[in-house]
């Protein structure tokens, strides 16, 4: 037997398709990174990629920034884990808790998934029911509820559920039901169908790239508030993104439970949910045989002091003046561009997102949720995204997010429309 040569053909041996999960790339694209300076990626064979995946959204001050490394390097010493409330943990509580209307009380695990299925679970015991309610194509983790209805290829009528993956099983049991984001008439007509039997409604605040309509969120506050139903924030991605806030300072609604992720470890693996107090209070070890309403939740790595310590870090610059004001110009450039490139290669297209996100959306007309923002040319926007990656931008050929991070300016947002426009005249020749 030959022995793999290359770090690809090695990653191609080890990982199934080459990937640790989504990058969905042809074999010869395969590809093993090698390190990240800022918003760039070096590779194992020695090609640079101008980086629009920023590890999907984690790395929002940018890849290896000093300030970070420093945090991090300067708690390597004293431990690496105690699995047990440390001073860096506990100042970052208490930060989350200042910062989240939401949060009264907070505790650590190591991933967004993890978060938003700790959530669900405190939502069911505290009201006794069964049912979640959640939106077609967001997504919530890799646990069943997070993709059910992920990616839905015949939808079924709604609140019915799609499994989206094999081998889960919350769709078979009646335990999902499904509404299409920003339709607050079909939503309520569900929530007001099945309260008896809804713990929760979890939505993206933010539905991938999809704006709530105006008075969504606050309509969806008002009817779960009606209905005894309990109202999840996933702020998995909109925290500390679309503001220091997130989505709860943006749009000025405020959950009863929220779950966070990605861009709060600065890079590091951290997860986080908070609520109110008399729904966390059911994760206390004292209630473990003594109430029927205990909810177990635990981490070994949550809340360890290095995750910590980069959030602490990360928090702190994106405290700083003129944070937000960059990403959202960055953004607002990007996509601006973005538009003009495509439509003077006369594509039919929508460039989806706010703050420092963006995403192309082969249709005629503003998308309001799922079913509208599906490509009407999958296998256009398919070539599009792996000849992207060919010429250097590493970004989720799959087509999802394009992730700005404080690291990115307006030369490399220029530098990526170059080589969209090149893209473009290629591909459209091909086609």
């Amino acid at each position: 037997m030959l022995l793999a040569s290359t770090a690809a053909d090695r990653s191609l041996a080890a990982f199934p398709a080459g990937s640790n999960g989504e990058f969905n790339l042809p074999p010869e694209l395969a590809t093993v990174i090698r390190s990240g300076q800022g918003c760039r990626l070096k590779t194992a064979d020695g090609r640079e990629f101008l980086d629009f995946s920023m590890g999907w959204g984690s790395v929002l001050i940018g890849h290896a920034d000093p300030r970070i490394a420093r945090a991090v390097a300067s708690q390597l010493p004293f431990g690496s884990n105690f699995a047990y409330v440390n001073e860096s943990s506990l100042a970052l509580a208490e930060e989350l808790i200042r910062l989240s209307p939401a949060c009264e009380a907070v505790r650590f695990c190591a991933s967004g998934t993890e978060a938003t299925m700790y959530c669900l679970r405190l939502a069911r015991a505290f009201t006794g029911r069964r049912r979640v309610l959640r939106f077609e194509g967001a997504y919530h983790g890799a646990h069943d509820v997070g993709v059910t209805s992920l990616f839905p290829h015949q939808p079924p009528a709604f609140p019915t559920a799609d499994p989206s993956s094999a081998g889960i099983t919350a769709h078979h049991e009646g335990g999902v039901l499904v509404a299409p984001f920003n339709d607050l008439e079909t939503t309520a007509e569900i929530i007001e169908r099945y309260a008896s039997e809804l713990a929760a409604v979890i939505v993206e605040p933010l539905q991938r790239c999809l704006p709530p309509a105006a008075g969504f969120l606050a309509g969806l506050r008002e009817v779960c508030d009606a209905n005894d139903v309990l109202l999840a924030f996933d702020e998995v991605v909109t925290g500390f993104r679309l503001a220091y806030g997130g989505a709860q300072e943006k749009y000025g609604v405020v959950p009863d439970l929220v779950a966070y992720g990605k861009a709060l470890g600065g890079g590091m693996p951290i997860g986080a949910f908070g609520g109110r107090a008399d729904i966390m209070e059911l994760v206390r070890e004292d209630r473990l045989g003594a109430e029927d309403d205990y909810v177990w939740t635990a981490s070994t790595l949550g809340g360890n002091p290095l995750s910590c310590s980069a959030a602490l870090a990360c928090l702190e610059i994106l405290r700083g003046d003129g944070v937000y004001e960059q990403l959202y110009a960055l953004g607002d450039y990007l996509r601006q561009q973005m538009r003009h490139m495509l439509k003077s290669h006369g594509v039919t297209a929508q460039v989806l997102g706010d703050g420092p996100l963006a995403q192309i959306a082969l249709v005629a007309s503003e998308p309001h949720d799922y079913r509208t923002s599906q490509h009407k040319t999958p296998k256009l926007a398919r070539k599009i995204m792996l000849e992207l990656f060919r010429r250097g931008v590493f970004l989720n050929p799959m087509g999802t997010k394009l992730y700005l991070s404080l690291a990115h300016t307006s030369a490399a947002c220029d530098e990526f429309c170059g080589l969209l426009s090149d893209t473009l005249a290629d591909v459209l020749v091909d086609d």
